[in-house]
């Protein structure tokens, strides 16, 4: 069997490894566009927790993470000259140069062929038995395709530009500071020991302010934007001590998620897609090397299991690999929509409350507990602090309406939480009085600028809602409407948690805490 690997990064490297490790009879190919020693970005980073089928593969990355890395515990944000720190969450990062080189020399050792500054089209490939796209988000081999693989592209709103610095980070670092153009947000980490990756966001009305929107992003790969870089070197000089920022192919864009249904095509030849050139995670959750890394697991495994059969091989990797990325992708879109929406956080919340809201995003109080009981009691000594009780034993009155406590419950009623629109009957818990709007969450984001339509309008009113009751749709989008109902229209928020189950007060202790929303219903 002859197999081309389109694409020498960490995926493409890694299955070649693992390809012939697992059958020496097979002759394998890697293409890389680039030179052996190029490589655009600096640093990639690994969760422990995420690490295992990998170094059970094949040690490759656990060399290169134990000889070459950094390894850190505690994440901190800096947030209005606070430094606020969580432990509890284990990761490594290495420069990405360091870990290709390590994975050219393993996979050369196996006697995989390399051939590099070297672009192949999918035409060129007929001598092959199997095509493996590895070639990146900007796949050629999957624009060649004329399968239907079922892609879905979304572009994050957010801009974002990847810059290194010689400016020693403990650890995942995300810096916050304002200009007088917006809020610029800084992911940094450290990838060896004389540098750190350095990754900004903002967002575009930010970004067009500062004038950061004139480089020509048509220019050839590998030039840099220095206009962005002096701008951010400025604004960060107090938080990286004076040093510079890096540059390498540094220019901004827009974050796009990729979703694919079916990630092989048979015609006009066999080819299987793996890592970014089928799947993207945003890089707040610092997956997209390990995707690709256990893609190449799942495809070596299942094309060793079915030798003889390539159709059935190809079916058998989609079927091991989908579900794990469709995880990482389901729980990094709510990390992504954070770092949309983080200017609107970082002058609403109080240093503790913001950290504690960016660290709970995808992740409930108890669960972040587990990884830093110190942080969470920390978090509930600076609620108690401004409000004089727990968070869900709290209080809350508004419009001569009141409830002792922050879970109430609310009637089911046809077509919604309450019976009538304008009415909502408290089953415990609250004085009987007039209550506020009853909000439709839309079932996806794209309907969310029509009901922050409806918020502003009734926050204009001559006599505002006391509260808006925000149900339906999905868990962000319901989030996403009460945190705009709070935030921008000043409008109390309920959000009506139609989940239940046994962990329904822990969910809502989160979203209470972290200001997601005034108080959270469940039905009666």
């Amino acid at each position: 069997m002859r197999i081309a690997v389109a694409g020498g990064g960490p995926g493409g490297l890694f299955f070649a490894t693992l390809i012939r490790r697992a059958d020496p009879s097979i002759e394998v190919t890697v293409f890389e566009r680039n030179r052996a020693d190029d490589t655009f970005g600096f640093g990639v980073v690994f969760s422990d927790r995420t690490l295992a089928g990998i170094h059970e593969a094949d040690p490759v990355l656990r060399q290169a993470l134990t000889e070459h890395g950094r390894h850190w515990d505690e994440i901190e944000v800096r947030l209005k000259g606070e430094r606020i720190r969580c432990g509890g969450n284990g990761m490594a990062a290495v420069v990405r140069k360091t870990l290709l080189a390590l994975m050219q020399a393993r996979a050369r050792d196996v006697g995989a062929d390399l051939r590099f500054s070297t672009e192949v089209t999918l035409a060129e490939l007929d001598d092959y038995d199997l095509v493996v796209a590895a070639d990146g988000t900007g796949s050629r081999i999957r624009e060649q395709l004329d399968a239907d693989l079922g892609v879905e592209v979304e572009t994050a709103t957010a801009k974002f530009i990847w810059f290194g610095t010689d400016y020693l980070f403990d650890g995942l670092t995300f810096v916050h500071e304002r200009s007088p153009d917006g809020v610029f947000a800084v992911h940094g980490y450290p990838i060896s020991d004389e540098m750190s990756t350095f990754i900004v966001e903002t967002d575009e009305a930010s970004w067009r302010r500062a004038g950061l929107d004139e480089f020509d992003v048509t220019r050839p790969p590998g030039e840099s934007d220095l206009v962005s870089k002096e701008y951010l070197e400025k604004l960060f000089a107090d938080q990286i001590d004076g040093k510079r920022l890096l540059t390498n192919n540094s220019r901004w864009g827009n974050f796009r998620t990729r979703r694919t249904s079916r990630w092989h095509a048979l015609q006009p030849r066999p080819v299987a897609l793996l890592g970014d050139a089928v799947h993207t995670a945003h890089f707040s959750v610092g997956s997209g090397t390990k995707m690709a890394m256990e893609d190449a697991v799942a495809l070596s495994a299942a094309l060793a299991a079915h030798p003889d059969d390539l159709p059935a091989a190809l079916a058998a990797y989609e079927e091991a690999a989908q579900p794990s990325v469709r995880k990482i992708q389901d729980s990094a879109r709510p990390s992504l929509a954070w770092w949309e929406h983080f200017g609107e956080y970082h002058d609403a919340f109080e240093p503790w409350q913001f950290a504690y809201h960016f660290l709970s995003r995808s992740i409930t109080d108890a669960r972040l507990a587990k990884r830093d009981p110190e942080f969470v009691a920390a978090s509930h000594r600076g609620w108690v602090g401004a409000h004089g009780a727990e968070p869900l034993d709290t209080p809350f009155a508004r419009g001569g309406w009141s409830t002792p406590c922050r879970l109430v419950r609310v009637a089911a009623g046809e077509g919604g939480p309450a019976a009538v629109e304008n009415t909502l009957p408290l089953a415990e818990h609250a004085d009987s009085g007039p209550w506020g709007a009853l909000v439709a969450a839309p079932e996806t984001e794209a309907g969310l600028p029509e009901v922050f339509a409806r918020l502003t309008a009734l926050a204009r009113l001559d006599t505002p809602p006391v509260l808006v009751a925000v149900h339906g749709g999905t868990a962000l989008t319901r989030t996403l409407t009460c945190e705009q109902a709070r935030l921008h229209d000043r409008l109390p928020a309920l959000l009506v948690d139609v989940e239940g189950g046994d962990g329904v007060r822990d969910r809502a202790l989160t979203t209470v805490l972290s200001g997601r929303a005034d108080l959270v219903g469940v039905p009666a």
